[in-house]
């Protein structure tokens, strides 16, 4: 695109904007690094950066049990993950049925889940239904709001591609479940994977609400580490933070990796797909 088009598009900032930009810029780094800075000198003045507070971290127990709390995480995000793309594309397909009496209660279950606050949820199966195993009342809290959310990425997903695709379909005399599976899913899901790993990292943090209900996952067991722990200086409470925190986010960084790179796959394999121009 040339200069003139992109001055079209574009106004560029002149010297006056580009100095209050670059001081507003200055300014929020300024703010943010001393937000930083006040948060570590209350945490020091507290004691939280003690070597006694931090040495709790060194026994080979402590460090099984947050180990087994990691373990537990992805267990409960693994089944979690699996059931709501499941009923994701359950509910998704009631959506986009052309019969009323299976589209409306469909939308109702969708909106009602999606509605539903899921720490309120969560709770509820716990202490209704599975008051003796924590694990299935969080899996099955987090299936039923992420697989609403899940259907809502899968039906917006169709929803946006091309009318023609399914038209042309219909005209060769194809029935409509052979138009979804074949014409236009494997279309839309390069649109929808994004979406759905996002929504995916979403159920991985969210496992740690398992916590209320006592689900031994990552952060009850730091929780609890850091509870039943006395030093001389306190509980550990700062620096299980500290340690938990970066697990969550590693684990939520390398399923964003695989969501970019399978992104990237789909894309490669689009192209290769794509005849060459005459």
């Amino acid at each position: 695109m040339s200069t003139q088009n992109a001055s079209v598009l574009y106004d560029l900032p002149g010297p006056r904007a580009k100095v209050r930009y670059a001081t507003f810029g200055v300014l929020g780094v300024l703010g943010i690094a001393g937000l930083f800075w006040y948060a570590f000198a209350s945490l020091a003045d507290a004691g939280q950066f003690s070597g006694d507070l931090w040495s709790v971290f060194e026994y080979t127990t402590v460090q099984q049990r947050l180990a087994d709390g990691a373990v537990a995480t992805l267990e409960a995000f693994g089944l979690a993950a699996l059931g709501s793309l499941v009923l994701g594309t359950a509910l998704a397909a009631g959506r986009l049925s052309d019969h009323r009496w299976l589209s409306a209660p469909t939308t109702a279950v969708v909106e009602f889940f999606r509605a539903m606050p899921l720490l309120i949820m969560i709770f509820a199966l716990y202490q209704a239904v599975f008051p003796d195993q924590p694990m299935w009342a969080l899996v099955l809290g987090l299936t039923l709001y992420n697989g609403s959310v899940q259907a809502e990425i899968i039906r917006s997903g169709i929803n946006a591609l091309p009318r023609g695709q399914g038209e042309a379909a219909y005209a060769l005399g194809m029935r409509k479940s052979q138009v979804m599976l074949l014409i236009l899913v494997p279309q839309a899901v390069r649109s929808m994977l994004p979406a759905m790993i996002g929504q995916l990292v979403v159920t991985l943090k969210d496992t740690s609400l398992g916590f209320v209900i006592t689900y031994p996952e990552l952060l009850y067991q730091g929780k609890l580490i850091a509870s039943t722990t006395s030093t001389p200086d306190g509980y550990p409470f700062i620096p299980m933070v500290l340690i938990v925190a970066p697990i969550y986010i590693g684990m939520c960084l390398a399923l964003s990796s695989l969501a970019r790179w399978l992104e990237a796959r789909g894309r490669r394999g689009a192209n290769r797909r794509t005849p060459d121009a005459a």
